[in-house]
């Protein structure tokens, strides 16, 4: 008995240890990449979707549109791809919000592409990946929030898709008072992705 206790005891302590390991490595990954500013030029900007308050992108989203903006006026890229669905039906969707906001801008509607069904950042990478074969884009540009872009590159690498990666310069959420809790909940998910990505390699393994 004494023997299967402390073979549990072990078990248990490893896999705690190893929890607090993949925290530290996914924290130290969504720090990292919160600075990525990409310096190549690329067929297109690939703006990842975030809340619409009716026709207007939220005040976050719209900091990730402005950026693509940016970058297409200085010619970084040549087109912009917004993403992103709708929560319910009857309203438009984020691709539509941002497609809007970029032509109120000035950017033509030729220069625009949109990918108006996904619900999350894994649909919004999946679908675009689809859109770039469907249109031949052969770079991107992936624009999100710094922290949320970690987890936006371990995800577009889970697809196959070979990127460059540029965080909005400034952050709604970086600059909010709920900051340090916007990055802790990144890592968490972080995490719970690397943990996904095991279980689908034990599986294929298996």
């Amino acid at each position: 008995m004494k023997r299967i206790f402390n073979f549990c005891l072990g078990i248990s302590l490893l896999l705690v240890l190893a929890a607090v390991l993949l925290g530290c490595v996914s924290m130290w990954q969504v720090r990292r990449d919160a600075y990525s500013a990409a310096r190549v030029k690329a067929d297109a900007a690939v703006i990842l979707g975030a809340a619409a308050w009716g026709n207007k992108p939220s005040p976050v989203f719209r900091e990730r549109i402005v950026h693509g903006i940016d970058l297409y006026r200085n010619g970084t890229v040549r087109k912009l791809v917004f993403t992103g669905g709708t929560p319910k039906a009857g309203y438009p969707t984020e691709a539509e919000v941002g497609k809007r906001f970029a032509q109120k801008q000035g950017v033509p509607e030729r220069d625009i592409l949109i990918e108006p069904l996904s619900r999350n950042t894994y649909e919004n990478l999946k679908n675009t990946r689809q859109l770039m074969r469907r249109h031949k884009i052969g770079s991107i540009i992936i624009i999100s929030d710094p922290a949320h872009m970690a987890r936006a590159r371990a995800m577009a690498e889970d697809l196959g898709i070979t990127a460059a990666y540029s965080a909005t310069p400034s952050s709604r959420y970086a600059e909010s008072s709920q900051a340090d809790d916007f990055f802790i909940r990144e890592t968490l998910y972080l995490s719970l992705f690397r943990l996904w990505q095991l279980g689908k390699w034990l599986g294929v393994a298996a």
